[in-house]
């Protein structure tokens, strides 16, 4: 078992207070958005072997076990994150494995550099999330009803989007999402502008459902993302409650802490609220242009006090253990490797004392027993 010394990423979007807090240190006065644990070559962990993604290339059996090679290939498919928005994130899909695959291999045989500001694919990975809330946390996701949007947008009585309202009552439902999204980031800058401009202030005037709008609109003055947003359902997570985030859904995360796991992958098509590169037809061909509830989930417990947020995808397993004072030790053994993440408390796991922020890697097989009080996650796969 490795204790893990852990990357904290400074993006502009990142709350200033949040992560120093879990951690229990100054803050810098510096934004710090993301803390890393995983072997992501673009921030591995550390240990005292080596970074993890070198450790696990050394012997992918060994650490990663038989069965997860053979499914994901001698990687670990999964990154872990602390994360602490301060403003909003870009809204965004992701595409799923097949259109990944596709669209990596043709941006490669066109000879797009990687690292090109316009390149979409830095991979062929599919990039499914899960955030679960710590604090209170606020999102976008999946599109609204298309009246319901219409009913947001006409109750700003802004004139130049009446032609938006108009569109998003009629039928069919996905035709009518996709000709608005397309009229929005297809619209004349200089005029989209100053209809998001007055849009902002009947936001600010009017509050209650439309706050969230007015606070993006904030960050991002004349983006027409800000528009698009409200196409969107707006969701409120309460501590412990989290979002599943599949291939398709158009979403952003705007303000709080969490605890966030996804397929190890840096594919992001961008819709707005960003100054980085928005591909209009690659969006558009990627997203779902169906109407969803935001689907909250809740941890379903099982008998050994294991909480775990069920999702239909295989690279990664999140679950929790809220252990009381006093509480019987857990063992956590498993044949996948394992990060074990304490959030609250203290936590003994193996020979290693855990307290808030802190984490380690427990290679495949290895014996893991966790007691003490506070609250611990628990990020695998599914071999």
């Amino acid at each position: 078992m490795d204790r893990l010394d852990n990357t904290v990423r400074p993006y502009a979007w990142g709350s200033t207070t949040a992560i120093p807090h879990l951690l229990g240190v100054e803050p810098t006065g510096e934004p710090q958005a993301e803390m890393w644990m995983g072997a992501h070559p673009g921030a591995p962990s550390r240990t005292a072997r080596g970074t993890l993604a070198d450790v696990i290339a050394a012997a992918p059996e060994r650490e990663l076990g038989a069965e997860a090679v053979a499914k994901f290939g001698p990687r670990l498919p999964f990154l872990l994150k602390l994360l602490a928005a301060g403003a909003p994130l870009s809204l965004q899909v992701h595409p799923d494995l097949e259109q990944a695959r596709q669209g990596y291999a043709d941006e490669e045989q066109r000879g797009i550099p990687v690292d090109a500001p316009h390149r979409n694919y830095k991979d062929a990975n599919h990039k499914p999330e899960l955030i679960c809330a710590l604090t209170e946390f606020d999102g976008l996701c999946g599109f609204r009803e298309p009246v319901h949007a219409a009913d947001l947008l006409a109750g700003l009585g802004v004139d130049s989007l009446k032609p938006y309202v108009d569109l998003l009552h009629a039928h069919p439902e996905d035709a009518a999402l996709r000709e608005v999204l397309t009229a929005i980031l297809t619209a004349d800058r200089e005029e989209m502008a100053h209809t998001v401009a007055e849009a902002a202030a009947a936001c600010d005037r009017l509050g209650g459902d439309y706050a969230p709008y007015a606070g993006i609109a904030h960050h991002y003055p004349g983006d027409p993302g800000v528009i698009a947003a409200m196409l969107l359902n707006h969701v409120r997570l309460q501590p412990g409650e989290a979002l599943y985030l599949g291939a398709g859904i158009p979403h952003a995360y705007l303000d709080g802490l969490g605890v966030e796991i996804m397929a190890n992958s840096d594919n992001v098509l961008r819709c707005g609220l960003t100054p980085k590169h928005v591909d209009v037809p690659e969006l558009l061909r990627i997203v779902r242009f169906e109407a969803s509830d935001p689907g909250v989930l809740r941890p379903e417990a099982s008998p050994d006090g294991e909480e775990v947020y069920d999702t239909p995808i295989d690279e990664f397993r999140l679950s929790r253990y809220v252990l009381p004072a006093g509480g019987a030790a857990h063992d956590l053994t498993r044949s996948t490797p394992q990060i074990l993440l304490c959030t609250a408390g203290s936590v003994r796991a193996g020979e290693h004392e855990l307290t808030s922020g802190q984490s380690v890697f427990v290679p495949a097989g290895e014996k893991a027993e966790v007691s003490g009080t506070g609250t611990l996650f628990r990020a695998t796969v599914i071999a």
